[in-house]
């Protein structure tokens, strides 16, 4: 089992930064990728993720504005967030992907907040 809680959501105007910071405890050995999605009507929609050996991926919405980075040795992943638009806000959650014997788990937090609005 992993857990992962997620900090650093709020409100700030548009143009404005934000940085969400995510920690992951427990069978933290085996977490081979970690990431943020965002909520939206019907699924959790990808943001960012970055593996433990530091491969990035972004949706194309955020490339260039958004930067994915992980602490492994504290098991802690950054998402650094610039020039925030309105279309930014939502419930950011954080994942972690661990990879077991029996198989690949997914774990998320409880998310976090984030409003870009004037």
């Amino acid at each position: 089992q992993v857990q992962v809680v997620e900090s650093g959501g709020g409100l700030v105007q548009p143009g404005g930064s934000l940085r969400l910071s995510c920690a992951a405890s427990g069978s933290v050995f085996s977490i081979y990728a970690m990431g943020w999605a965002r909520q939206v009507p019907d699924r959790r929609a990808l943001v960012a993720a970055i593996t433990t050996d530091g491969r990035s991926n972004y949706d194309g919405s955020v490339r260039g504005r958004f930067t994915i980075s992980i602490d492994n040795a504290k098991k802690l992943v950054y998402l650094q967030m610039n020039n925030l638009r309105p279309e930014d806000t939502g419930v950011y959650y954080c994942n972690a992907h661990s990879k077991f014997s029996d198989g690949d788990y997914d774990y998320w937090g409880q998310g976090t907040q984030v409003t870009v609005s004037s």
